[in-house]
């Protein structure tokens, strides 16, 4: 199996599924394709919740606002599963929960040692347009700066998933990572002397549900709290209170989420995707 997941909405994935397709026989499988647009701790933390329903597989991912710079390409083998894209911090979250206890080994990828990728008939683009063959010069590597998902990642992708992880090492345009960019998502904290959980939004979702960092555990016997002063009750389903009514429950991730009933939390709590979030116990439990 070969997962993707992006940013690009379409029809941008279909270039990348096709070059999957003339070089593996992989069964692929769209993760998301409508991650925030070049949000990369958003798609951290979907990755993180989202692959290790998986089976051992190949993961693409591809949320590169650095595209086209001197940010480089890397592999990730973790147990029984790798991880391909931009070293942006992006596969590390996902890599960490994969991993376990186990090791996680990173590699990065020399784009000119990579078979480049062509149409399957007729001209190229570029050549079309540049007179020239695709990658400029003949000796493979990327065809476009700004299309590394088709362009590199993609032939990787595919190149890995048809090696035994165990040989990663062998293959010619991999070799051990020096540097590796970390992105650890914010951690929220509880004031042991007011019991106020102070946290971020980590993300929010399609249906609007605004997702914090605050640990599930919080809403522990509360029947209500306070969240950026606003009081709210607590409820284990949306359907704990009327359609239209806030509340705050306990996401199938494990966290606080700030939600309305059949409405969209956001609007109703005015928060966004990295706003602070302070929570605290009401009067009563």
């Amino acid at each position: 199996m070969l997962t993707l997941a992006s940013d690009f909405g379409s029809p941008y994935p279909a270039a990348m599924r096709g070059v999957l397709c003339q070089r593996t026989d992989a069964r692929l499988v769209d993760v998301a394709h409508d991650f925030p647009r070049q949000d990369v701790r958003a798609a951290a933390f979907w990755l993180r919740e989202t692959l290790p329903y998986f089976p051992p597989a190949t993961h693409l991912v591809v949320v590169d606002p650095g595209v086209g710079t001197d940010r480089s390409a890397i592999v990730v083998r973790t147990g029984e599963h790798a991880l391909v894209g931009p070293n942006n911090g992006v596969l590390r979250p996902p890599a960490r929960r994969l991993a376990g206890d186990g090791p996680i080994e990173t590699y990065v990828i020399d784009e000119t040692r990579l078979d480049p990728v062509e149409p399957t008939s007729g001209p190229s683009a570029d050549a079309d347009i540049l007179g020239t063959d695709a990658s400029g010069d003949g000796d493979g590597g990327p065809t476009s700066n700004t299309f590394h998902g088709r362009d590199v990642f993609a032939p990787a992708a595919a190149a890995v998933h048809d090696a035994p992880l165990s040989t990663l090492d062998d293959l010619a345009f991999l070799a051990p990572a020096e540097s590796v960019v970390e992105l650890e998502l914010p951690t929220a904290t509880v004031d042991a002397a007011d019991d106020r959980a102070h946290g971020d939004v980590l993300v929010v979702d399609d249906f609007g549900n605004v997702i914090t960092n605050v640990p599930g555990g919080y809403l522990d016997g509360r029947e209500r709290i306070r969240a950026n002063g606003d009081t709210v009750p607590v409820g284990e389903t949306f359907a704990a209170v009327p359609v239209g009514d806030r509340l705050a429950t306990v996401g199938s991730h494990g966290y606080v989420e700030l939600d309305v009933n059949q409405g969209r939390g956001d609007d109703a709590f005015g928060l966004a995707a990295g706003d602070e979030v302070v929570l605290e116990p009401t009067s009563g439990r």
